[in-house]
C-alpha cells in the first residue's frame, strides 16, 4: 500500500491531559477531529477510583458528545512487583467495570516496577505470574489488556516485552506501542523493536521524545522514528486507534498534562505527519 491509497485510523487521546473536567476534555477532542477518548481520569479522579455514579455520569457525557472510548487508561501494573498479586487483580476488576460501563473492550496496563537495587532479571517469574492472573480476569470478562512499554517497568525493552506476551500466551494480552517511551530507555523504536513486536501490537499511543534529554515533543520532532513507524503500520494494514498522549507540560507517576493549547499543538503535528503519509484520521 502506498501513500496515494489512504488508510483510516481512529483518532483518540488522553482527555485528562486537556483538563480535569470531562466535558472540556470531550469538547477539545471533538474540535481536534477525534471521535474517541482514552479515559485515564475525570474530575481529577483516576478511572479505577470513579464511583459508579461518576462512571454513569461520564457515560452520559460521552453519549451526548457522540464520542466513543478507545481504551481505559488504567494504572494497573504501575506498582512494585513485591505487592500482593491479588491487590492488582482487584484493581483490574474496577478497570473492567469502568470499561463495561463506558463501552470499551480495551484496558491499558503495565508490567510492574521493582525496588531500587533489585535486578530486573530477578522479578521475571513474579511478573509473569501477575500478568497471567490479569489475563485470566480479562479473558473471563471479554476485554483485552494492552501492555504499554513504560520506562523502568519489567517490560520496557523489546526483548522483555516479547517475553511477557509470548510467555503469557493469552489472546487477552496485546501491546500498546509508545515510541517516546522506547526512546527514553535507549531504544530506537522502529529499528530495534518494530519487527519483533508488530505481530502483537493492537494500539498506538502517540508521542515522541528526544534521545539526548528524554524530553517529550510533538510527533515527528524527536528521535522516536515516528515517520518510519507510521509508514510501516500503514503498509501492514493497521486500522486501529491512534491515541494522543502529548505530555508536553508535565509528567508524573500516573500520567502527564498538556493543557488545551499544547494538546492542540500535538494533535496538529500528528495530523500533519499522517497527512503526508496518506493516513486519514477520523
Amino acid at each position: 500500500m502506498n501513500a496515494q491509497q489512504p488508510v483510516a485510523w481512529t483518532l483518540s487521546g488522553f482527555g485528562d491531559e486537556i483538563d480535569p473536567d470531562p466535558a472540556i476534555q470531550l469538547a477539545v477532542l471533538r474540535a481536534l477531529g477525534a471521535s474517541n477518548i482514552e479515559v485515564r481520569s475525570a474530575w481529577g479522579t483516576n478511572v479505577i477510583d470513579l464511583s459508579d455514579e461518576q462512571l454513569h455520569e461520564l457515560s452520559g457525557l460521552l453519549r451526548d458528545a457522540d464520542m466513543g472510548v478507545s481504551a481505559i487508561g488504567s494504572p494497573i501494573g504501575k506498582v512494585d512487583v513485591a505487592l500482593d498479586a491479588e491487590l492488582e487483580v482487584a484493581r483490574l476488576a474496577r478497570a473492567v467495570n469502568a470499561a463495561h460501563v463506558l463501552g470499551s473492550d480495551k484496558i491499558r496496563i503495565f508490567s510492574f516496577f521493582r525496588a531500587d537495587g533489585v535486578p530486573v532479571e530477578s522479578i521475571r517469574d513474579d511478573v509473569l505470574v501477575r500478568m497471567r492472573l490479569l489475563a485470566d480476569l480479562a479473558e473471563r470478562e471479554g476485554v483485552v489488556l494492552l501492555h504499554e512499554n513504560e520506562k523502568d517497568i519489567f517490560g520496557d525493552l523489546p526483548e522483555r516485552i516479547l517475553d511477557i506476551v509470548e510467555s503469557v500466551g493469552s489472546s487477552a494480552l496485546r501491546l500498546a506501542w509508545d515510541n517516546a517511551n522506547f526512546v527514553q530507555v535507549g531504544v530506537k523504536p522502529f529499528d530495534d523493536a518494530y519487527a519483533m513486536l508488530r505481530p502483537y501490537v493492537d494500539y498506538l499511543q502517540v508521542k515522541d521524545a528526544v534521545a539526548a534529554t528524554g524530553s517529550v515533543v510533538p510527533a515527528g520532532e524527536g528521535d522516536g522514528q515516528l515517520r518510519e513507524t507510521l509508514t510501516a503500520l500503514r503498509d501492514d494494514g493497521y486500522t486501529g486507534f491512534a491515541s494522543l498522549e502529548p505530555h508536553l507540560d508535565e509528567t508524573h507517576a500516573l500520567g502527564g498534562f498538556s493543557g488545551p493549547a499544547a494538546f492542540g499543538t500535538a494533535a496538529r503535528a500528528f495530523a500533519a505527519l499522517t497527512g503526508e503519509l496518506g493516513i486519514e484520521l477520523r
